[in-house]
């Protein structure tokens, strides 16, 4: 009797000792490097108008979780992105985005609210979102198409949907690594760095030359862009790295 107490005694101690692995595993993941929604269903919670302490700017609407940007019901003087409340270094984020033919917008990073500053891409770099139509197959304008890092690098091939269709970006900006990856609907389209010789030397031909604050923020905003046209966006996503 007292053998098979001992027995069952050892038994619950070892039980209780025993730490599932499925919960273990989760406690080891850090909570900033989880996937943080950035798509409220009927607020812009998060987000709000560049540089619009008064108020006064618009032209976004938010429906079912699709933020939306139409020129012309934007009311308001200066430049009407919208921007997050949130700070971010390194990130990877998606997106799905929609535009009306000839429409234009774009992604950018490391934006300042400075006042000295009176719009995003003075100081963020612009991933490009606009009707590959727009360009075509021109030469001298794939720097400007979609998929580009805009004024630098043109994508390496053309994998958009025509214009009211949806697309999708998944895009990495990682300064510990100093890359920068764009993938368009599965396929990696541009890839870059983020700072040194070979960045400097591109921003060095670009029309971003002048502009001293350009890409010199590794932690800044994210911005959705205004642009004439309509624009929409939905299932936004962003994971720190």
């Amino acid at each position: 009797m007292t053998r098979i107490f001992i027995y069952c005694l050892l038994l619950f101690v070892a039980s209780c000792n025993e730490t599932p692995k499925k919960e273990l595993k989760k406690e080891n993941v850090p909570v900033d490097q989880e996937w943080i929604s950035l798509s409220p269903k009927d607020s812009f919670e998060g987000w709000h108008i560049f540089q619009n302490e008064e108020g006064t700017k618009s032209g976004w609407t938010v429906e079912e979780g699709v933020f939306t940007f139409d020129k012309e019901n934007s009311k308001g003087k200066g430049n009407k992105s919208l921007v997050t409340d949130a700070l971010f270094t390194n990130f990877e984020i998606e997106f799905e985005w929609k535009l009306s033919p000839n429409s234009n917008s774009g992604f950018m990073w490391g934006v300042s609210e400075d006042p000295k500053y009176d719009h995003p891409f003075v100081t963020g770099p612009e991933i490009q979102i606009i009707d590959a139509d727009v360009y075509g197959d021109d030469p001298e304008h794939q720097v400007h198409t979609v998929g580009a890092l805009y004024d630098m690098i043109p994508p390496t091939n053309i994998v958009a949907k025509k214009a009211g269709a949806w697309n999708k970006y998944n895009i990495t900006i990682d300064h510990s690594k100093n890359e920068g990856i764009i993938v368009l609907n599965g396929s990696e389209i541009n890839r870059f760095p983020l700072s040194g010789d070979k960045w400097d030397a591109l921003v060095k031909k670009s029309k971003f030359a002048t502009m001293e604050g350009f890409g010199k923020f590794k932690e800044g905003r994210i911005s959705l862009q205004d642009h004439p046209g309509v624009i929409s966006y939905k299932n936004i996503k962003i994971k720190r790295l």
